[in-house]
């Protein structure tokens, strides 16, 4: 269906309810849910009648903003996108309600409940739409990002502010995305929101995720209590809550649960690789080296681990030498059964991989699954670098390590079990970013550059520009503008005071710690929960007393009502939050660092990159990223390719188990690996058995 049919067809259902409630209205039982649900109706109309010429607009000119003809996808067609999702959504509820409302089991106020928060996010998407039409008319022909330092990036962060987001997090959660997706952005969101709700109790995650189950079931059944929390714990929490809900995934309890349906691996061993300088052949003369230093920021010389993965043990992976920089408490050399011991011969290739986890939270443990899978597919060794996280290890300290890292994998490769003939860099989110900057290191540094990278939606511009995928941000679940900012600010060093060396999360340290809390945690939970079966009233005081211990719901002292945005027509106004948030903007020198921002770095810099695949999500924030460095790599006539899958979130490699189309979204990424390692298809009966 076309947007100008989708449309309406909107105008025509909502007529239709209209007629129908007023028909059945002297026999109606809840008069006041009727000229609600007639109320919003009507609003629909309003919302309907007004988006649909911006709708029209931006269809006429978006295709303007596309990597090329083959290429379709920006952000102005994201939002787009994501206005017709919501459309349809509202066609499908308003015409069972039309079908429905007279019917002796309808039910009223639910109905009433879900087509009131879907026209609150066509009314917030509306806001959205005259936003980008602001940065439409402000850029420069083809230009997604407004550059205009004081300008519509500060009027967006205002507006995210002020502006009621809770209604995305509720009923309307994860609308946009694929239906299979849904249920897994519902758990994320309840177990967020729970996790929130007891973050001020305990010290340790899994202890607070053991509190938390017992929390959970309210927001289950209350979609606007639990979207008025999400968007409170979004905007209000430290970055500390974020690192340690991120890494509820590296430990061992939950890691354990994933690795169930894994994929076996022969090896897969912890290393530590020690702080020597190393020396490696200048990539423009190989009869001259040049010295390559171990990372030193902040701290001075560290050792760097690394994680190796290999569906087949392969020589050089068994040897003394390798075996002596594996961690005594990590991940052992492993030969499970249907294995043999027999030593496979070196692979000509080499996967180098850089994790994401927006530069603050996770290590390789958390991108195990899909590693793990992808060394099978492909039969090629894999290196994971685990380097420092901010904010206690801010810029350049990450990318010093994984520089290091790649630069000891060139010159050990034997001991990885491959003779790194080709080496292909891949990297998600913050991980893609890595990607390019440490081969933009590589050629300033004159060493051999990989011979591909594969970026899955990286961040390449860490700004606080708006553009119109950006304006995402505002219904993300998964990356809130609130959260990329803190991101941001912890990697770029300003909500750094003191710098010193980072811990890196140590999951068997973490368990130890965690599993001593578990048992009592479980008690607590289980003994607040009896309270609230059996006194309801003193359950509700002791979470009113707890909540008190963070910021409130409904208010924050320390947050003026910010200036609003007055390029919104007459009459037009979007939902306000009761929940203002003190947002901190990142704004430092270092975020314009070519090598914090490789889409802001000279042509000098990267010319000589070698051929760049990028992954894009059409529904995520930082799509523009993607097609921005994309467009900049093809005028300089570097080598590049983008993919924009749909219906996808930001971080869909992790989610590769969940649904069809990640599988499919992580077998785009392999296609571009065997690209690089000039690998052919395996047949089709050859290939992994896949989700159907």
């Amino acid at each position: 269906m076309n947007h100008k049919d989708a449309f309406a067809a909107l105008q025509m259902v909502c007529s239709d309810v209209i007629l129908a409630l007023n028909r059945s209205r002297s026999s109606s039982s809840n008069a006041d849910a009727t000229d609600r649900l007639v109320g919003v109706m009507r609003q629909i109309q309003e919302h309907g009648r007004a988006v649909e010429p911006l709708i029209t607009g931006f269809t006429a000119v978006y295709h303007n903003f596309d990597l090329d003809a083959q290429t379709p996808g920006n952000g102005y067609r994201t939002l787009v996108k994501v206005v017709h999702s919501c459309i349809v959504h509202l066609l499908q509820k308003a015409r069972y309600i039309a079908s429905n409302c007279t019917g002796a089991f309808f039910r009223m106020d639910h109905n009433v409940s879900e087509i009131e928060a879907y026209c609150s996010a066509l009314c917030q998407l509306r806001a959205l739409l005259y936003l980008a039409k602001i940065i439409l008319n402000d850029n420069p022909h083809g230009q997604l990002y407004s550059q205009d330092e004081g300008g519509l990036s500060v009027r967006f962060v205002q507006e995210y502010i002020s502006m009621h987001k809770a209604c995305f997090y509720g009923r309307c959660l994860g609308f946009q995305f694929s239906p299979s997706l849904r249920p897994f952005l519902q758990t994320v969101v309840i177990s967020m929101v729970s996790f929130g709700e007891n973050y001020k109790k305990q010290q340790t995650g899994l202890g607070i995720a053991a509190l938390s189950i017992f929390t959970s079931g309210k927001y289950v059944v209350d979609p606007e209590l639990r979207g008025a929390e999400f968007e409170r714990i979004t905007q209000n929490l430290d970055m500390q809550f974020w690192k340690t809900f991120w890494n509820l995934t590296e430990t061992e309890l939950l890691s354990s649960l994933t690795r169930i349906t894994s994929t076996v691996v022969q090896v897969n061993v912890i290393l530590t690789i020690p702080p020597v300088s190393l020396s490696l052949p200048l990539a423009s003369d190989c009869s001259l080296s040049v010295s390559v230093n171990p990372p030193v920021a902040h701290w001075g010389p560290g050792p760097v681990k690394v994680r190796l993965i290999s569906h087949t043990l392969r020589q050089g992976q068994d040897s003394a030498e390798l075996l002596a920089l594996s961690r005594p408490d990590g991940p052992q050399l492993s030969l499970p059964g249907g294995f043999n011991r027999q030593t496979a011969p070196l692979s000509p290739c080499l996967l180098i991989h850089f994790h994401g986890g927006g530069f603050v939270a996770q290590t390789s443990k958390s991108h195990e699954n899909y590693l793990k899978s992808w060394s099978k597919d492909m039969n090629v060794p894999i290196l994971s670098v685990d380097y420092s996280l901010a904010p206690e290890a801010p810029f350049p300290r990450a990318l010093e390590e994984c520089f290091y890292a790649y630069c000891w994998a060139l010159k050990n490769c034997h001991l990885l079990g491959s003779t790194a003939e080709r080496v292909c860099l891949v990297g998600d989110s913050a991980g893609g970013n890595l990607c390019i900057t440490v081969s933009m290191r590589a050629i300033s540094h004159g060493v051999r550059v990989p011979d591909g990278i594969v970026a899955a939606y990286p961040a390449t511009l860490l700004t606080t520009d708006a553009s119109p995928s950006r304006l995402l941000t505002l219904i993300d679940p998964l990356l809130p503008l609130s959260v990329l900012y803190k991101c941001i600010d912890a990697y770029a060093g300003t909500s750094c005071q003191t710098v010193q060396p980072a811990q890196q999360f140590d999951t068997l340290a973490a368990l130890g710690q965690d599993t001593v809390k578990l048992f009592s945690n479980f008690a607590q939970g289980a003994t607040t929960w009896f309270q609230t079966l059996l006194d309801p009233k003193a359950a509700a005081s002791t979470s009113s007393t707890t909540s008190s211990n963070g910021p409130s719901p409904s208010k924050s002292p320390s947050v003026e009502k910010p200036q609003e945005v007055q390029e919104y027509p007459e009459n037009f106004e979007p939902l306000r939050s009761r929940c203002l948030v003190d947002i901190r903007t990142p704004c430092t020198p270092i975020m314009k660092n070519p090598f914090v921002s490789p889409l802001l770095a000279p042509d000098s810099l990267l010319k000589g990159l070698p051929p760049v695949h990028i992954v894009a999500s059409a529904l995520d924030a930082l799509l523009d990223d993607s097609v921005m460095f994309a467009k900049k790599l093809r005028n300089m006539n570097q080598p590049v390719t983008l993919t924009v899958v749909e219906d996808l979130p930001h971080g869909f490699l992790s989610l590769l188990q969940l649904s069809k189309e990640t599988q499919e979204a992580s077998d785009i990424c392999v296609k571009r690996i065997r690209e690089v390692f000039q690998q052919e298809e395996p047949p089709a009966d050859q290939r992994e058995p896949r989700l159907n």
